[in-house]
């Protein structure tokens, strides 16, 4: 009988030794760089991916408070001056600031689009600095009050010039109200402004406008000390739940308060089956390559057969031959994941070093290396190569007493 040491032994002879013929050569070559390539693959895609989520998770903060203050019944908050002052002598709080959201019509020469205007006061930035996003152009002083920044694919169908004497365009909101209509000013409240700064947008921020809250309440006919909500900065934002709690017994019934998580739970729902449809289709691919280790393996047995032959003659069971194909599939994936993870790592650094790869003119690929990301393509790698290493060193059994 043979031991686990014997068999592993001549299983790394049969790896590294000269094959019997350049089909089972190349056969097992192929094999161990196929799982290179996919492990390697899997890992470098999977890093990008945690790049992107942390991108995401940058950029959503920029633009979710800690905590979003809004009213139970109607848009605009009731008691406003109320509220501010319980805000203001909290100490938890860091900063505060008031908004109003609307949709708008824009135009700019004849050219018309449907946005979401988002009112905001000088305050704005402390708590979400979207302000750092602003890639094109300044964000609004708020030293005029129509001065605006624009989301970028907007901007982009509307044509529409930044900072310069010809990038005005006009906002249209329609009037509440009844009555006969006799002139266009019946219909709209009309603000022209002027777009200083553009900014990315995503999935939260498509089609949107910035702009001084003044401007906002002017088109919606608020009154001047309006808003529909409040957002909030924390000094220490992993105490939102309990500040949420605390917040809620003072202002009452009439306000609600979401954290930034609850704010953004259908977004991270989404990542999140993203994430899992990649690792499902990456390991779908691993799978597919594990059928080249599936071929080397019983072409190695074929090759090996008059050997098989002699060391059942020394004394070699069935079950002692199949674990010398077995370590030989396992030694073949086990390289392919070192490999593949040092080529991925490789890869991986080369871009944080250099962003060679663009997502697009000027923004690299980001990359994240996380040590779950060696975990989850070693296991995801492992656990199909060392089944089918099982499966194929199993079947041709009569192949080893053949006369």
């Amino acid at each position: 009988m043979a031991s686990g040491n014997t068999s592993f032994y001549i299983a790394r002879r049969y790896l590294i030794a000269k094959k019997g013929s350049q089909a089972v050569s190349f056969i097992t070559g192929l094999a161990a760089f196929a799982m290179m390539v996919a492990v390697a693959a899997m890992f470098i895609i999977i890093s990008v991916f945690s790049g992107l989520e942390d991108l995401n998770k940058e950029f959503i903060s920029n633009l979710h408070a800690d905590l979003t203050l809004s009213s139970v019944k109607g848009k605009s908050i009731p008691n406003l001056n109320k509220v501010i002052g319980i805000l203001k002598n909290e100490k938890e709080i860091s900063h505060f600031s008031k908004m109003i959201e609307e949709k708008v019509y824009i135009d700019y020469k004849n050219v018309g689009e449907i946005a979401y205007l988002r009112g905001v006061d000088s305050a704005y930035t402390k708590v979400n600095p979207i302000n750092k996003n602003v890639f094109y152009g300044s964000y609004p002083s708020f030293k005029y009050l129509n001065e605006v920044v624009m989301e970028a694919q907007l901007n982009s169908r509307l044509s529409l010039p930044v900072s310069s004497e010809t990038s005005i365009a006009t906002l249209f909101m329609p009037k509440p109200g009844k009555g006969i209509i006799s002139k266009e000013e019946d219909i709209f409240n009309k603000k022209e402004i002027f777009v200083s700064g553009i900014f990315p947008g995503n999935d939260q921020l498509n089609n949107y406008i910035i702009a001084p809250l003044e401007l906002t309440a002017g088109l919606l006919d608020l009154p001047k000390n309006s808003a529909y909500q409040i957002v909030i900065k924390l000094k220490k934002p992993e105490n939102a739940d309990i500040l949420k709690e605390n917040l809620l017994k003072k202002l009452g019934n009439n306000i609600i308060i979401k954290t930034k998580a609850e704010e953004n739970a259908a977004f991270w729902k989404m990542i999140n089956m993203e994430k899992l449809m990649i690792y499902f289709i990456f390991a779908l691919v691993i799978f597919i390559t594990t059928f080249n280790l599936a071929g080397a393996v019983t072409i190695l047995q074929l090759d090996k057969k008059h050997q098989a032959k002699s060391l059942i003659s020394l004394g070699f069971t069935i079950n002692g031959l199949r674990k010398i194909y077995f370590n030989t599939g396992l030694l073949i994936v086990v390289f392919g994941v070192i490999a593949g993870l040092a080529l991925g790592t490789i890869m991986c650094y080369l871009q944080l070093q250099t962003g060679i790869f663009k997502a697009t003119e000027d923004l690299p690929f980001p990359v994240r290396i996380l040590p779950i990301n060696y975990l989850i393509v070693s296991f995801t790698t492992l656990f199909f190569g060392i089944s089918v290493s099982w499966a194929f060193s199993r079947i041709n059994k009569n192949l080893f007493l053949e006369k």
